[in-house]
């Protein structure tokens, strides 16, 4: 089968960059995993406001795929269209690329949730979990600095201990071009 990547928060800053230099890398399949695929493929305007991936880029990346997801939380979803993610995405992976934002509680379920799926459907899938290093966090978002980053932390035990492959990137804030390239190694180092 071809090589396939699954990308939870895909549909962000990081995601889109990583899904096009992922090709030119691997020649792999992308599924990025979004909470709403409608509008991270809409093809106005709106996808470019609110940093979907949005339709041109679909076009230009044939590779890529957007699928519904619940992110681990049911109360953030509108219809059903996420119901099956876990097959359709994780049954086949070779890589789950966890780039989901934030860091509310969101996160910690969002993780919780790609890690059971997996280990459900596909243990050998190598799981890559990418947060900011701790200064950008001081930075980025200041205030109850120690919650976020025991967030963080949380999200990197959960991975670690619980899949048999497993890498954490804490990567600097920002540094897109650099970001994308390290997450790309991450990811040919587990296609060997």
């Amino acid at each position: 089968h071809a090589f396939k990547v699954v990308i939870a928060g895909g549909t962000g800053r990081l995601g889109p960059r990583v899904a096009s230099e992922l090709r030119k890398a691997t020649d792999a399949e992308v599924m990025m995993l979004s909470r709403n695929a409608f509008l991270a493929t809409a093809p106005n305007r709106v996808t470019e406001v609110f940093r979907f991936v949005g339709e041109a880029f679909l076009d230009a990346n044939p590779h890529v795929s957007v699928r519904d997801w619940d992110g681990g939380d049911l109360t953030d979803i509108v219809g059903c269209d996420w119901m099956g993610w876990q097959e359709d995405a994780l049954q086949n992976a070779d890589v789950v690329l966890n780039l989901v934002g934030g860091y509310t509680q969101q996160r910690e379920m969002a993780t919780e949730r790609l890690v059971r799926e997996s280990l459900r459907l596909n243990p050998q899938a190598l799981q890559i979990t990418v947060s900011p290093n701790e200064e950008d966090v001081k930075t980025l978002t200041p205030g109850a600095l120690s919650m976020k980053l025991e967030r963080l932390n949380k999200c990197e035990e959960m991975v670690q201990q619980n899949c048999l492959y497993s890498k954490c990137l804490r990567l600097e804030a920002f540094d897109y071009q650099n970001n994308v390239e390290k997450i790309v190694q991450a990811v040919v180092e587990g296609k060997k």
